[in-house]
């Protein structure tokens, strides 16, 4: 398995020691640096191109999303991982709104946190599982799309279902022994019945609704 690169961007000098502590005791993950700060952090992802950047979303200085904006303007490629205490649901919102690659709590379990990064370096979008509940909340509270359970092929709720336990396309094709790309179709046609934007927004739309795997 290839070693990931991982930037720790916080501007509490423990936290991060604590996370570099805990990614040495994964073989496939290095933490090649460590920014206290947003503009230090958009200087080390273009020195170092890691594969996912932790990012704290307060920081004195350059918020959180200030320098996840920055870090897409500047078409830096890792992977950008929100790390943060905050629970809010703007918070989470605005996140996605500009691209973040996933939104994790600082008081995830040491094994989730590991699991989720490893789930977003292989192209997932990844959440803390509390949070979940909170934007489907959202959803339903502003959302006005028109996404009837009923306009689903078969084929394509049993994806909706396995993307929505974490499956990735590629574990999707190997457990309905279908193609990759048969799956990208698939996931593709899916979102535009229930107009849709992203596998995140498929995850909540499968918890608004209750579908389960």
């Amino acid at each position: 398995m290839p070693i990931a690169k991982i930037l720790l961007v916080d501007d509490h000098p423990a936290l991060r020691q604590g996370l570099a502590q805990l990614m040495s005791l994964e073989d496939s993950l290095d933490v090649v640096a460590q920014a206290s700060s947003g503009e230090e952090a958009i200087s080390l992802a273009v020195q170092y191109e890691p594969d996912i950047i932790l990012l704290d979303l307060n920081m004195r200085g350059l918020s959180g999303i200030d320098t996840l904006i920055s870090l897409k303007n500047a078409q830096v490629k890792s992977k950008v991982v929100i790390f943060t205490v905050s629970d809010n649901e703007s918070d989470v919102l605005q996140a996605i709104k500009f691209n973040t690659d996933g939104y994790l709590l600082k008081d995830s379990e040491p094994e989730e946190l590991i699991e989720k990064i490893h789930l977003a370096l292989q192209g997932e979008f990844v959440i803390s599982s509390p949070l979940t509940q909170i934007l489907a909340q959202s959803l339903r509270s502003g959302s006005k799309k028109v996404s009837q359970l009923e306009e689903l092929t078969q084929r394509e709720l049993q994806i909706v279902k396995l993307i929505a336990s974490g499956k990735s396309n590629k574990e999707i094709a190997n457990k309905l022994g279908i193609t990759d790309s048969t799956v990208k179709v698939h996931v593709k046609n899916l979102l535009k019945k229930l107009a849709l934007k992203s596998r995140v927004e498929v995850v909540l739309w499968a918890v608004e609704n209750k579908i389960s795997q």
